[in-house]
């Protein structure tokens, strides 16, 4: 089986949340992908990392939705997504690489 990194899921799960309701018109159905992307890439985190740390890395998910809101009033929606899905991912690849690799 592939093993796809949580960092990954992660971004791809505010990509394509906010994607999947552009696309679709369904504001609830984008909420779903991105719920479900952030509920596995938390089970990763705790796996990998421990419970404080992927408690810190979904706080980080959440709010990197919630930032992306404002952000995109001044840079538009999709600079404002990608933005905050690649800190999302590199935060979550800091502290999975850290933990794996001390």
């Amino acid at each position: 089986m592939v093993k796809i990194p949580a960092a990954a899921v992660a971004a791809g799960g505010l990509v394509g949340g906010y994607g999947l309701a552009r696309w679709t018109g369904k504001r609830p159905l984008g909420g779903v992908a991105l719920a479900a992307a952030g509920s596995l890439a938390a089970y990763e985190w705790n796996r990998q990392a421990g419970p404080r740390s992927a408690a810190g890395l979904t706080a980080a998910y959440v709010a990197a939705f919630a930032g992306s809101h404002p952000l995109a009033k001044k840079v538009g929606a999709w600079p404002a997504v990608f933005t905050v899905a690649g800190g999302v991912a590199a935060a979550s690849w800091a502290v999975t690489r850290r933990v794996a690799n001390p």
